[in-house]
């Protein structure tokens, strides 16, 4: 099938990288001539494990296109699959127009023979902005996991396909079943609201735990032993998303909490319990700073005090550093008077726009030498074959903050560290 994916961020790329391989034609289309230029370069607009060699492939054995020209892209195309990333400002408000420009474009410009995909996380009801032009537009809400989209692309638990009954069923079967045989049809309002329940879901599960957490250091509870309390009880399972940590970062979460809170009051309708995520989150998100503060001599602060950050990125497996809780941290601790040396895997030099903030080091110690405490941010594998006593010899005290307990079998029955985690007491 010869299919048009249009955008080429995140979402974009993964998804015409994929059903290239997949064995379809894909002509990739953005607007912006830079990016497509830096893609025939190698250069991925965000890195993914496995991603590079997909594009790679799928350029030199032709099944992969790439044009700065809606016109190429959409000529002969079977298929036209909108995959705009939605940009999201820093106070979680999503850019709908952004895509919505474009889509409307692509819609209008199509072959009408062609079916018509989008992907693009939007509020519910954009879809049928789309189709007020006429064109009948199905809805599969993305699925992706950043540092790990190439798996959770191929292999999906099920795909969520919104379709008017009147839609092109046949080829979007055709195309989605070489990645699961599980579909789950359904009305495209339905399919919207899907993907902001998830998200919603999931962060509402995760400030939950944390709450809980929060109540385990106060009173000596565990609260790695009371998530396992709860995921043996059969109403809730062992699958549950409870697991106490860092709080959610980045834009995703936040974006459907928004999306949902907006539509609520447009509507009507109270969103008292949705509302109250985005505070317990932004709460939990000081509490490496708390932890930090709680370490040394509250009337003398931090001004003197090395802190070591270990992770940079938001999340294992990219290299992107907008959203990261990280950043967010070393920007706290700074003002707090510290001095912040920091360690990431994937990062290479300091952007210009976080010159200042932290010392970038080449190696996980070089960020622990005369540190008070280190902070782990980001899960990389390296930071558990960190030699343990090497460590200790070289920081002023041996404290490890690590709030998703990554590192918990390296460092946590270590008797000279004090090893801290989300959930337990700082003693």
């Amino acid at each position: 099938m010869r299919i048009c994916v249009a955008g080429l961020w995140h979402l974009g790329v993964v998804t015409a990288a994929c059903i290239a391989a997949a064995g379809h034609r894909v002509v990739a289309f953005d607007e912006d001539e830079n990016v497509v230029a830096g893609l025939r370069n190698g250069v991925l607009p965000v890195d993914e494990p496995g991603l590079a060699e997909l594009v790679g492939r799928g350029l030199a054995d032709g099944t992969l296109e790439l044009t700065s020209r809606r016109e190429q892209a959409l000529e002969d195309a079977e298929l036209v699959w909108i995959a705009y990333d939605t940009p999201v400002a820093e106070d979680d408000r999503a850019d709908v127009e952004f895509v919505l420009e474009r889509a409307r474009a692509i819609v209008d410009a199509a072959d009408p023979s062609a079916a018509i995909l989008i992907s693009s996380q939007l509020p519910v009801g954009t879809t049928r902005l789309l189709e007020r032009s006429g064109r009948t537009v199905a809805y599969s809400p993305e699925n992706l996991r950043l540092g790990d989209s190439v798996a959770t692309f191929t292999r999906p638990d099920r795909i969520v396909v919104g379709i008017r009954p009147e839609g092109d069923r046949r080829r979007l079967e055709e195309l989605l079943g070489a990645f699961s045989d599980r579909i789950e049809w359904m009305g495209v309002e339905s399919a919207e609201l899907v993907k902001h329940g998830i998200n919603a879901f999931l962060a509402l599960s995760i400030s939950f735990a944390n709450e809980l957490a929060g109540i385990a250091e106060r009173v000596g509870a565990d609260a790695a032993e009371v998530e396992r309390g709860l995921k043996t009880e059969s109403r809730i399972g062992p699958r549950a998303y409870l697991r106490p940590g860092a709080a959610f970062a980045g834009g995703t979460l936040a974006r459907d909490i928004a999306y949902l809170t907006q539509i609520g009051e447009r509507e009507g309708v109270p969103t008292l319990l949705l509302s109250a995520v985005r505070g317990s989150n932004d709460e939990h998100r000081r509490w490496a700073l708390r932890t930090v503060r709680s370490l040394v001599d509250p009337s003398a602060g931090l001004d003197g005090h090395v802190i070591g950050v270990w992770g940079l990125v938001y999340k294992q497996g990219t290299d992107t550093l907008r959203r990261s809780s990280a950043v967010e941290l070393c920007r706290e601790l700074t003002s707090a008077g510290a001095q912040v040396k920091a360690h990431d895997s994937a990062v290479r030099a300091v952007p210009d726009d976080l010159a200042g903030l932290f010392t970038l080091c080449p190696t996980p110690l070089d960020a622990a030498q005369d540190a008070t405490a280190i902070v782990i941010e980001t899960d990389w594998p390296a930071y558990r074959t960190v030699d343990p006593e090497r460590l200790v010899s070289v920081m002023r005290t041996p404290n490890v903050l690590d709030a998703n307990g990554f590192l918990r079998e390296t460092l946590g029955g270590l008797g000279a560290v004090r090893y801290i985690r989300v959930g337990t007491p700082a003693a």
